[in-house]
């Protein structure tokens, strides 16, 4: 669900990635004081409204969608139990919002813009000793790895049906861990051969 960039034209688009970043940085630290669930439905329709902006088709938001409704539903039946409806609601819903904001900005954002961003935003502190481009770069890492381990996994789980171990987790589990190892050797490999090997 990390760097989906969908071309295009709309105002969200055009936006300065600086301006996203920040605006999601407010409403993430805005999330934890929201209280009632019409606040929480209101921002939900606005974080919607975003993508109708975004000119969205609603095939992207309902693939979005989908893999959140397997933690979100537990989640509310949860918390419906322990704290009540309305604070499932609220939970649920600031939860849901803030994961379809976070997206809508991938979505209208090259990827190389928001690490732009990062990198700049980390400038001052190369008076400490954190150099801001070895930031990006592990950013960018950091991103480029989400796809290629639900690559490695899916590559896993049909081998795995293969075999007929489709009710086993350990045979799932050590060959995508030892997958990613092998694929974490290999580029910190490669790095070292460039010179990045600190």
């Amino acid at each position: 669900m990390i760097g989906l960039y969908r071309d295009g034209s709309s105002l969200l688009h055009r936006l300065p990635a600086g301006a996203k970043l920040l605006g999601l940085l407010l409403v993430g630290v805005a999330s934890p004081f929201v209280r009632s669930p019409l606040v929480t439905a209101s921002g939900l329709l606005l974080v919607l409204a975003g993508y109708t902006v975004a000119r969205m088709p609603l095939r992207v938001l309902l693939h979005l969608l989908r893999p959140l409704l397997l933690v979100m539903v537990p989640l509310a039946v949860f918390q419906t139990i322990v704290a009540g409806w309305q604070r499932a609601s609220v939970i649920v819903g600031v939860l849901l919002a803030l994961v379809l904001l976070a997206n809508l900005v991938t979505l209208t954002t090259r990827t190389s813009d928001l690490i732009d961003v990062v990198v700049r935003v980390c400038g001052p502190l190369r008076r400490v000793g954190v150099d801001p481009e070895r930031v990006g770069l592990m950013l960018q890492l950091a991103i480029r790895a989400v796809p290629l381990v639900i690559d490695l996994g899916h590559r896993v789980r049909s081998a795995q049906h293969a075999r007929g171990l489709t009710a086993s987790p350990r045979a799932f589990a050590v060959p995508l861990i030892v997958g990613a190892l092998r694929r974490a050797d290999e580029l910190g490999d490669a790095l070292a051969a460039r010179g990045l090997d600190d």
